[in-house]
Parts: structure tokens; C-alpha cells; sequence
């Protein structure tokens, strides 16, 4: 099976649903990758697997501050 650039996708933010920095081709597989977001500034950790995300741990809620 040849993989081209036609098969990347761009890994979407699974808090704001934006564009990352980051694409990923359907054999790609992570585990415990730290993805960061730079619109919302948020990092989350996912798991990859043929393009289905799976979010392990979501960022504590900030607190406010005065």
C-alpha cells in the first residue's frame, strides 16, 4: 500500500476543534503524545491510531486570578 500526501490529514485541537501544527498519514501511530494547541494554548495528551484521537488526560481548569 503506497501512502501519499493526499492521505495526511492535520490533527485537529479536541478542545477548540482548530487546526494544530502537526499532520499525520493513516499508518501513524501515537501513544502519549502532548499536543499542543496554539490558538486556544492548551496542551492535551492524546493516543493516535489510523486517524482516530483518544484524549488520555484533558488540562486542569486554570484558576482565575485577581
Amino acid at each position: 500500500m503506497k501512502i501519499g500526501f493526499d492521505d495526511m490529514e492535520w490533527i485537529l485541537c479536541p478542545i477548540c476543534k482548530n487546526k494544530t501544527r502537526i499532520k499525520i498519514r493513516e499508518d501513524t501511530r501515537l501513544s502519549n503524545f502532548p499536543l499542543y494547541c496554539p490558538k486556544c494554548k492548551q496542551e492535551c495528551l492524546i493516543e493516535i491510531n489510523k486517524f482516530k484521537i483518544t484524549i488520555i488526560k484533558e488540562p486542569d481548569a486554570k484558576t482565575q486570578s485577581r
